[in-house]
C-alpha cells in the first residue's frame, strides 16, 4: 500500500476536498492549504514527501515559490497543476524544476499515477535551469487536450538536444513547434536555420545542406557554406523531410551517425554541432515501404516523435486562434473585428483542410475586405464556399480503375529513383500498401466485427487475424 505525506496547495476548497479524498483512498496522508505561506512553512520545517500545487494562490504565485523550495529541499518532487493551459505554463513548470505539470481539468487516475511514480522514483537534486523571461510571447495557441499533451512534451524537451520528428498535415504549425524548441531550449543563443526540402531542386540539395568547394560542379565559381555550417551551435530544421532524395538521405544518415560531414567536392571531414528537428506531412513508413525513404534514417530522426493534430481535431481552440489572429491584424493597422456566436459555431463545424494556416488567412481576409465590425455566418458561408473551378485534369477521377491508380503509384516510385531501380522487395511492399487500407476500411465498415469483416473480404477468420497482426492494424469495436 502506498504511504507518504503529500502537501497540497490550492485555494479552491472544492478541489482540495476532491483531491484529499482521491489520494486518501490510495493510502496517502494529505495536508492541504489554500495559501503559499502555509505551504512554505511546512516545507521549511521538513514536512511532506511530495508537493501538489496550483500556480495561482492568493498570497504568492507558485512559480515564484518553487525556486525557494528547490533551494531548501532539492530532492522534494513538485507536481504543478494549472488552469492557465498554455505552452508558457508548461515550459515555466519544467524550467523551475517541477516533476510534472498537469493542466486542469485532469483525470484523477492520471494524478494518482503521477504521484505513485514521483513517490517511488529515486530522489536526485534538480539541475538548475535558466528561467524564461516573463514577457516572452509563446508562438503556439490552444488549450485543447491535444495541445496540452504537446506542451508537456515540448517542456520536457527544452533542456535536451534530442532529435525530434514533427508530423502533421500542411498548415498545422510544424515550423512554429520547431522554433519553440529552439527559442526556449538550451540552444536559444545559436542560429535557427530552416530548410524546405520540397523547395530545393534535387540536384542542389546536397550542396544546400553541406556546402560545396570551388569547382565542385559546373557553375561552382567559389566556395559556398551549407546549412549545417550556418546552423553550427544552433538548430537545423529540415522541413518536408519526406521529399529528400535518396542520395542526400545517405549523406544525412552519415552525419547523424558520425557527427561530421564533407562539403560537395571536399575531402576534409568537418565536425558539426547542431540539433536536428525534422518535419513531414507525409507518412514516412509508407515511403519506406515504397523504397523512397531509408528506414535507418527514419529511426535516427524519429527519436522523439511529435504529431500535430489537424484543426478539425482541436475545434475548441478555434475561438482562441481567431482572437489571436484578429489581434495581430489590428496590430498591423487593420480595423478591429469580431465574429458573432452563430458564425463561430459555423467555423467550428468546418473541416479546415488547410488547418491553422487556412484559418489565419481567412481572418486576415475578413479584417481587410469587410467593413462590418461584427462578422456573421452569412459572410463566413460565402468565404468558405469552394469555388467551382472543376477538377484539374491531372487529378484522378472518382471512378478511376484501381489498376490505373496502381500504375500512377508505380510511376512515382520508379521516377523517384531516377536512373536507378527501387530496392528489392517491391512486390511485397506494394501488396502491403494495398492490404493495409483494404483490411482497415473493412474492419471500420463492420465496426470491428471480425466475423463480418472476414465474410466481406471473402477470407476465413484466421487469415484475417494473421493479417491484423502482420499489418499492425488497431481494431476498435463499435466505432465507425
Amino acid at each position: 500500500m502506498p504511504s507518504g505525506t503529500i502537501l497540497l496547495a490550492d485555494d479552491d476548497a472544492a478541489i482540495r476536498t476532491v483531491l484529499n479524498q482521491a489520494l486518501g483512498r490510495v493510502g496517502y496522508e494529505v495536508r492541504s492549504t489554500g495559501n503559499a505561506a502555509t505551504l512554505w512553512r511546512w516545507v521549511s520545517q521538513g514536512e511532506g514527501d511530495l508537493i501538489i500545487t496550483d500556480v495561482v494562490m492568493p498570497d504568492e504565485n507558485a512559480f515564484d515559490l518553487i525556486p525557494r523550495i528547490k533551494r531548501a529541499r532539492p530532492d522534494l518532487p513538485i507536481v504543478v497543476m494549472s488552469a492557465q493551459n498554455t505552452l508558457k505554463t508548461a515550459i515555466m513548470a519544467a524550467e523551475r524544476g517541477a516533476y510534472e505539470y498537469l493542466p486542469k481539468p485532469f483525470d484523477l487516475n492520471e494524478l494518482i499515477r503521477v504521484v505513485d511514480r514521483a513517490m517511488t522514483a529515486p530522489r536526485e537534486p534538480a539541475i538548475g535551469r535558466q528561467q524564461p523571461e516573463e514577457g516572452e510571447k509563446i508562438p503556439l495557441i490552444g488549450r485543447s487536450p491535444a495541445m496540452q499533451d504537446i506542451y508537456r512534451v515540448l517542456a520536457r524537451l527544452m533542456q535536451t538536444d534530442l532529435t525530434v520528428m514533427i508530423s502533421g498535415e500542411s498548415g498545422t504549425g510544424k515550423e512554429l513547434v520547431a522554433r519553440a524548441l529552439h527559442d526556449y531550449g538550451r540552444r536559444r543563443n545559436g542560429p535557427f536555420v530552416a530548410v524546405n526540402m520540397a523547395a530545393i531542386p534535387r540536384e542542389l540539395i546536397e550542396s544546400e545542406l553541406f556546402g560545396h568547394e570551388k569547382g565542385a560542379f559546373t557553375g561552382a565559381s567559389q566556395r559556398a557554406t551549407g546549412r549545417f555550417e550556418q546552423a553550427e551551435g544552433g538548430t537545423l530544421f529540415l522541413d518536408e523531410i519526406g521529399d529528400m532524395p535518396m542520395e542526400a538521405q545517405t549523406r544525412l544518415l552519415r552525419v547523424l551517425q558520425q557527427g561530421e560531414y564533407t562539403t560537395v567536392g571536399g575531402r576534409t571531414p568537418i565536425k558539426t554541432d547542431v540539433r536536428i528537428v525534422a518535419a513531414t506531412n507525409r507518412d514516412l513508413r509508407q515511403l519506406i515501404n515504397q523504397g523512397l525513404f531509408r528506414e535507418d534514417l527514419f529511426f535516427r530522426l524519429n527519436v522523439v516523435p511529435i504529431r500535430l493534430p489537424p484543426l478539425r481535431e482541436r475545434t475548441e481552440d478555434i475561438s482562441d486562434l481567431i482572437r489571436h489572429f484578429l489581434g495581430q491584424a489590428e496590430d498591423e493597422g487593420l480595423p478591429p473585428k469580431n465574429i458573432d456566436s452563430e458564425g463561430m459555431e459555423l467555423l467550428k463545424r468546418y473541416r479546415w483542410p488547410g488547418n491553422v494556416r487556412e484559418l489565419e488567412n481567412l481572418v486576415r481576409r475578413l479584417a481587410a475586405l469587410y467593413t462590418e465590425e461584427t462578422i456573421g455566418a452569412s459572410i463566413l458561408e460565402t468565404e468558405l464556399a469552394e469555388p467551382d473551378f472543376g477538377k484539374p485534369s491531372e487529378q484522378p477521377s472518382m471512378d478511376e480503375p484501381l489498376a490505373q491508380s496502381v500504375e500512377r503509384t508505380l510511376n512515382r516510385i520508379f521516377s523517384g529513383h531516377g536512373d536507378d531501380l527501387p530496392p528489392p522487395g517491391l512486390y511485397d511492399r506494394l501488396l502491403k500498401e494495398v492490404e493495409r487500407p483494404l483490411f482497415s476500411m473493412s474492419l471500420a465498415a463492420t465496426r470491428g466485427n471480425q466475423i463480418k469483416a472476414a465474410h466481406l473480404l471473402g477470407i476465413n477468420r484466421n487469415t484475417l487475424r494473421k493479417k491484423i497482426r502482420e499489418l499492425d492494424i488497431q481494431v476498435i469495436r463499435g466505432l465507425k
